[in-house]
């Protein structure tokens, strides 16, 4: 069996080169080489190969031969993973960040996360990114305990010994409930009906959180730890309750929900603060992200009040 030898990776660069500008001299022009060397590299590349790659032959111009357009899409990719292994050491000498742990709390609109997410795969493609997705306490309780390096986090952030906090946007909070169910086919709501029915609230395990309720009117309660699963039992009327907005806006428009006029229950604001250790400030790519939560949640709206969760 024929046993190919292992080309350099300058071996592969003048074989690119070469393919992308079509002339030996050309790429001698572009790496700054001699012709004679830039030829002399192919020679030793066909040799290691086994190989003839280029078709000197009766033209001006090298054509690939059969063999070399076979081996020219994985010379590329090798290329582009030498490319990228640079761009990373690179990054990790400049003190960029090999990984950032990022936790969201489940009720950032997920428009809002996609264009931030898209942003930063664009902005620091050489960083890996691990995400999160909690619930109210959970988020503070993961970059304390350094699961995460920053955090998006809920109302509850606020005076946690450790964790420094800047604002980040809000999104509204608003009660809601089938169409099919009591309150949902009252036009008028009385004071105190809420009460009587069963209200779906979301919850978690964290430290922080334990033994409290928010904004819980009724003493017949559902308690969720997916937010996700009580958006799908409001809307199969299994109970009422607070949903962000932009979430629900959808079944509003398609009455699959409807969004209910409490006088003692109006919702109100969930808002969100960016969060990191104190004594772990983050880093490049990890400030980046907090700032553009940051920015994006400058204009949002507020209404009185968290609203239940």
């Amino acid at each position: 069996m024929n046993s190919p030898g292992t080309p350099t990776f300058d071996q592969i660069r003048i074989f690119l080169t070469i393919v992308d500008l079509g002339s030996f001299a050309a790429a001698a022009r572009k790496l700054n080489r001699a012709v004679s060397v830039i030829s002399y590299g192919i020679a030793n590349l066909e040799a290691q190969l086994g190989l003839t790659l280029f078709d000197r032959e009766g033209t001006r111009k090298p054509q690939l031969t059969v063999e070399g357009r076979a081996l020219l899409a994985e010379a590329r990719s090798i290329s582009h993973g030498f490319d990228g292994l640079r761009a990373k050491v690179k990054g990790l000498l400049d003190g960029l960040e090999a990984e950032v742990d990022l936790a969201v709390d489940v009720m950032v609109p997920s428009e809002r996360l996609g264009k931030v997410l898209r942003n930063f795969a664009t902005a620091f493609p050489t960083v890996q990114l691990r995400l999160h997705v909690e619930a109210l306490g959970a988020i503070t309780a993961m970059v304390l305990d350094r699961g995460a390096a920053i955090g998006i986090s809920g109302p509850l952030a606020a005076g946690v010994e450790g964790v420094e906090c800047i604002a980040a946007g809000s999104v509204p909070m608003v009660p809601v409930a089938a169409p099919d169910h009591p309150l949902g086919r009252m036009e008028r709501i009385p004071p105190g009906a809420g009460r009587e029915h069963t209200q779906l609230v979301l919850t978690d395990r964290s430290r922080f959180t334990e033994g409290q309720d928010y904004s819980v009117m009724s003493p017949k309660t559902w308690r969720l730890a997916d937010l996700g699963a009580k958006h799908a039992l409001l809307r199969e009327g299994i109970g009422w309750g607070n949903m962000p907005l932009p979430m629900i806006e959808p079944d509003l428009v398609d009455g699959t929900l409807v969004r209910l006029v409490m006088p003692d229950h109006i919702g109100g604001t969930y808002r969100f603060a960016g969060v990191w250790r104190r004594d772990a400030p983050p880093g490049p790519a990890a400030s980046w992200l907090l700032d553009q939560f940051v920015a994006l949640g400058a204009n949002d709206k507020e209404l009185e009040g968290m609203g239940d969760v």
